[in-house]
């Protein structure tokens, strides 16, 4: 078993889209369906929870601070007094925003999906800081992990119900050629979340597969991190050196979790990871 630290002792339902606020010196993460976006400071150990009118699929921090949302009904803005705007309004009925992350560019790229997960009902939208909306992918079951290579030259994609991280050619604000990095073979679990180190290495987390695993960029399997809870969803590193990988869980559709589901997860000096941009909205 991988020696892992509880960061957060909590029982989310969807602990899901972990991302390190370096302004901050804090971790943001969101519980989908409390409807909850979560912070975590390591150094002080300070923690604050926001609650949000609509299910939250991601929490990202802004350059001039606060957070943009990825939310049921769209994507909205909480500026630094707290106040909520909505950014982009697109309601769709039985559809709801998943993950979400920031290009190298500063635009938004947020995924959704529809609660049945019914194939084709999810897109990947891109957003500028103006709030001008642009869907890059349509057709999409789950949209979940999206990365970019330390170049900026790849992006990484996961749709989960394909088993795969895909890879796309990027140059600056549009995609092409994808083609698959990795499969996940049947019983090891559904590919969910991922972050890319300084090595160019993708991490994904495995929903129910109980375990986090890293790719070399060739597709090459090199780490596998397992982990005591069946539903891990996403990971990313942080704290001041970007060494320590944060993983969110999960407990939704268990009939009995474990008493960690649900929890932040943290693996201490797993590796190295690569800033996180703030949306330039």
């Amino acid at each position: 078993m991988t020696a892992y630290e509880v960061a957060v002792r909590a029982r989310a339902e969807l602990g899901e889209g972990p991302t390190w606020d370096a302004a901050a010196g804090r971790l943001i993460w969101v519980d989908i369906l409390s409807c909850r976006v979560h912070t975590y400071d390591p150094v002080s150990g300070r923690r604050t929870v926001r609650t949000t009118e609509q299910h939250v699929g991601a929490a990202k921090p802004r350059a001039g601070g606060g957070l943009v949302l990825n939310l049921r009904d769209g994507v909205g803005l909480v500026d630094p007094d707290g106040t909520f705007r909505m950014l982009h309004h697109d309601p769709v009925p039985g559809r709801r925003g998943n993950d979400a992350a920031v290009a190298p560019d500063g635009s938004l790229w947020a995924g959704t999906m529809r609660y049945d997960e019914a194939p084709g009902g999810g897109t990947l939208v891109r957003l500028t800081g103006d709030g001008t909306a642009e869907t890059v992918l349509s057709g999409v079951a789950v949209s979940n992990g999206t990365g970019w290579s330390p170049d900026g030259r790849l992006m990484y994609y996961v749709d989960s119900p394909t088993r795969r991280i895909d890879v796309f050619d990027f140059d600056g604000e549009r995609i092409t050629g994808r083609r698959p990095l990795a499969r996940i073979e049947e019983g090891a679990g559904f590919p969910d979340g991922l972050t890319v180190d300084a090595d160019g290495c993708v991490w994904v987390a495995l929903w129910d597969g109980a375990a986090v695993r890293r790719y070399t960029p060739d597709g090459t399997l090199d780490r596998v991190l397992p982990l005591p809870v069946r539903r891990p969803t996403a990971c990313a590193f942080g704290g001041p050196g970007l060494t320590d990988l944060y993983i969110t869980t999960a407990r939704t559709g268990l009939r009995a979790p474990h008493p960690l589901s649900g929890s932040l997860l943290v693996v201490r000096d797993a590796g190295r990871g690569l800033p996180s941009p703030a949306f330039a909205g």
